[in-house]
């Protein structure tokens, strides 16, 4: 069988500067909102046609920031705690022996502007820059299926972390926001799903630890003696280099 060779159609801008700090599904955080846009020679008006009448989208994409040729054949799914082993195949894990992942977003506009094609999207789980591969409309009838079976992910997760600001914090977000709307609900909820390893979670920890969303350098930690209570302690603008 022939190597396939893909290129990508377009790029995705996101608030998500590294992998960190992205949302394990894009409806776990509503303020991480994304826009595609299409590279040429796909970045006419005439490949976009029609697709304003669609509300959602699927989006295949490039796991870019992933090691090439490092996949396994079982992986441990951070929604079973990092403990229990399933097939890769099973799971929606990075590490894959092909490196796609495919991704649902809401469509909200279809912007042509001075030779340029712009998807304004919802919520998204992608890295800033992430290749985009293809696009394809949602089909309601065809793609919604509401009794479906999904294994160990059959319910959205809960909270793990409860997000407060210390008075520093609190006063950098009312200063940025605004420019960013929302930005303290947004730190909030990507912070409320506990991005770290599985294998940290649950635990004390002196840990400062930082993510970078938007322009912005955000660093909190655990507060002391608890496993599940978080301050965020300073919200910085990244330096210009």
């Amino acid at each position: 069988m022939n190597d396939l060779t893909l290129s990508p159609i377009g790029l995705i801008h996101t608030p998500y500067k590294e992998k960190f700090s992205v949302p394990r599904q894009p409806n776990l955080v509503q303020d991480g909102v994304g826009i595609v846009e299409l590279l040429p020679p796909y970045n006419s008006p005439e490949a976009v046609r029609g697709l304003e009448q669609f509300s959602h989208l699927w989006l295949i994409f490039h796991f870019d920031h992933i090691q090439p040729g490092k996949w396994q054949a079982t992986v441990r799914p951070p929604r079973l705690g990092g403990n229990q082993r399933v097939g890769v195949f099973a799971s929606r894990a990075t590490h894959r022996p092909n490196p796609l992942g495919l991704s649902k977003a809401e469509l909200r506009q279809v912007e042509c502007i001075n030779g340029k094609v712009f998807l304004h999207l919802g919520a998204v789980d992608l890295v800033d820059g992430t290749p985009i591969f293809d696009i394809k409309p949602y089909i309601a009838y065809a793609d919604s299926e509401p009794a479906a079976q999904s294994g160990f992910a059959q319910e959205k997760p809960a909270v793990k972390l409860n997000v407060s600001f210390t008075e520093p914090a609190f006063n950098a977000v009312l200063k940025y926001e605004v420019k960013r709307p929302h930005l303290a609900r947004f730190i909030r909820q990507v912070i409320e799903q506990d991005p770290r390893p599985a294998y940290q979670q649950g635990k004390p920890s002196e840990r400062i630890y930082g993510i970078s969303l938007y322009e912005f350098n955000v660093k909190w930690r655990i507060k002391a003696g608890t496993v599940d209570m978080v301050e965020v302690l300073e919200i910085e603008k990244h330096k210009a280099r």
